[in-house]
């Protein structure tokens, strides 16, 4: 079978979706992947996987963007005999299975990675976001999401023409994401990030915009006697409202310039979680954080916002604490709980890392999509 992989940007194709490319290519079926041209599509490339370039735009409103995007989207469809279309991220989501009706594409599955709508989003806004995904789901046949949260909104809307609507999860590599073995490795990185080897370390992972919840993140750490490490940047062509100013803000206050580090884009993000002791993801929206798993991997209790899909991963009182967005106060007392017990800190780490190697090992999630999709005589979704 011949597959295209359709996203948005480079970013998402090559942190989220090579091992799916490789799962359906170790399975025997010949895989493209399309999106938006960037220093990642080369890197996938040099992996030995083709990557076609469309002009897609992130933003919603781009319509001459999206125009372009479309006609160079279906003329690669035209051009090439594909079996089926799997497509990703909203924008280009939607575009794709629009390109794949008008080429008569056999098959068509979308994988939602989070719907955009979400219960703290105004109501005219949400029922824009639901009516389009309504409108790209007569175009679909096998719907996909993380979250089993998602998935049960996706039935109860019909969101999908074909009615095939399946939660398959989230995952990562076990053998990448694991507790550090020898104590050096925590000391050697902790020296990089000037911190001291007896400091509490909080690291969150993500993109610098304020849906992730840093505005309320910095405001916590005001009570709360502990280091953050904070890993990520902002994406060139993110739409998402910038926090430039809270972190200018940050710089200039002498107790939060003491406690906090901004560490930028990291391709060693796995050692630094192995050097932390908590995790924190304050989001105001995700669909299933992967960053999330991969700190439960390391074995790090997990603080997070009482949302979709964080609710999903995170148990409350066992592997870490879900808290209201966008509540500092909320926040800062549940980091507190745990920068003040070790004891607390090492029996949710262990439960949190048992339940992501029963739950979110990413062999079994590509298993899961290579099972519902056909594409093996047999999975074992052990």
């Amino acid at each position: 079978m011949k597959i295209l992989q359709v996203c948005a940007v480079d970013f998402t194709l090559y942190h989220f979706l090579v091992p799916l490319i490789r799962g359906m290519s170790d399975a025997g079926h010949e895989v493209v992947a399309a999106c938006g041209d960037g220093p990642l599509a080369a890197r996938v490339r040099a992996n030995g996987i083709r990557v076609e370039s469309i002009p897609f735009a992130r933003s919603l409103f781009s319509l001459r963007r999206h125009w372009r995007a479309y006609r160079s989207l279906l003329g690669l469809l035209r051009r090439e005999r594909f079996d089926m279309v799997h497509v990703h991220t909203p924008v280009a989501a939607l575009i794709g299975r629009l390109a794949a009706r008008r080429a008569r594409i056999a098959r068509v599955v979308y994988t939602a990675h989070g719907f955009y709508f979400h219960e703290h989003m105004p109501s005219w806004k949400r029922g824009l976001f639901v009516a389009l995904e309504w409108f790209g789901g007569r175009f679909t046949d096998v719907l996909f999401t993380q979250a089993e949260e998602d998935a049960d909104t996706a039935r109860r809307l019909k969101l999908c023409r074909g009615q095939v609507i399946e939660a398959i999860g989230n995952g990562v590599d076990p053998t990448r994401f694991r507790p550090a073995v020898e104590a050096s490795e925590k000391v050697a990185c902790r020296e990089q990030f000037a911190t001291p080897e007896n400091a509490v370390v909080i690291v969150v992972v993500g993109r610098l915009v304020a849906e992730k919840g840093y505005r309320e993140l910095f405001e916590a750490m005001r009570r709360v006697d502990a280091v953050l490490w904070v890993v990520g940047e902002r994406l060139a062509n993110d739409h998402a409202q910038d926090i430039g100013a809270e972190i200018d803000a940050a710089r200039d206050d002498p107790v939060l310039a003491r406690r906090i580090r901004l560490l930028g884009h990291r391709t060693d993000v796995e050692a630094i979680l192995r050097a932390a002791d908590i995790f924190v993801l304050p989001s105001h929206r995700e669909g299933m954080p992967r960053s999330i798993i991969e700190a439960m991997m390391t074995g790090l209790p997990v603080v997070a916002t009482n949302i979709r899909g964080s609710r999903e991963e995170v148990v409350n009182d066992e592997t870490g604490y879900l808290t209201p967005v966008r509540d500092a106060p909320a926040l800062a007392s549940a980091l507190n709980k745990l920068v003040s017990d070790v004891g607390l800190r090492q029996r949710m780490g262990a439960a949190g890392q048992e339940r992501a190697r029963d739950h979110y090992d990413e062999n079994k999630v590509i298993a899961r999509q290579l099972r519902h999709l056909h594409l093996v005589p047999s999975v074992i979704d052990a």
